[in-house]
């Protein structure tokens, strides 16, 4: 049985080398290619593949965009996650949303090609590297707060981000206040900047 997949890398050198050495074993079909998250989700709609294997980092909206807009759609869709850096607090996001699955970049195709093959069987799997880090979690920040703080480093405005996170402006206010207190900030961008630093993001 053929095993469908959606690839979603910004990095056109390893999404071009996956989308060539995961079908040689003959079990999986690459449908489609995405360069970043808007494509990923334009892509995943519209073909619905079994699986879509999907980068953290992109430009524009993240890999955590694109699943959670997915979600909305499939929200039974069957998603890997490709990562270089095990951020506590976005390992965490992840897996509120429903991601199956984590896998470093740096991981052999094989490796890959299996672990799809495993979420497909309804499996669930996280490479022990990306494991061992996330569990180091210092971060004082809330998820909310996290949250609050992600869409401030896209340059929202407080009306606008509130928006985004449907929350009302002074629940936003008082979240970036304690987090530029949690960071001893002045302001929230430098409390966005310094999570970030901190890999908290």
């Amino acid at each position: 049985m053929t095993i469908t997949v959606v690839l979603a890398d910004d990095e056109a050198l390893l999404r071009k080398a996956l989308a060539s050495l995961l079908p040689l074993d003959g079990e999986i079909s690459v449908l489609a290619e995405a360069a970043d998250g808007e494509e990923a989700i334009t892509a995943t709609l519209e073909h619905r593949p079994d699986v879509l294997v999907i980068d953290l980092e992109m430009p524009g909206t993240d890999g955590l965009g694109a699943v959670a807009r997915i979600r909305e759609t499939l929200p039974g869709q069957v998603i890997l996650m490709l990562t270089r850096h095990a951020k506590p607090g976005v390992l965490r996001k992840a897996l509120k949303l429903g991601v199956h699955g984590f896998v470093s970049k740096s991981a052999d195709p094989d490796h890959i090609t299996a672990v799809i093959r495993m979420l497909h069987q309804g499996r669930r799997w996280i490479d022990p590297e990306v494991a061992a880090l996330a569990v180091v979690d210092d971060c004082p920040l809330t998820d909310r707060e996290i949250d609050v703080l992600r869409v401030t480093t896209e340059g929202y405005s407080v009306a606008e981000i509130a928006a985004r996170l449907h929350l009302a402006e002074g629940t936003v206010r008082n979240y970036l206040s304690n987090t530029m207190q949690k960071t001893q900030t002045k302001t929230r961008h430098e409390a966005a900047r310094y999570a970030r630093e901190h890999d908290w993001l």
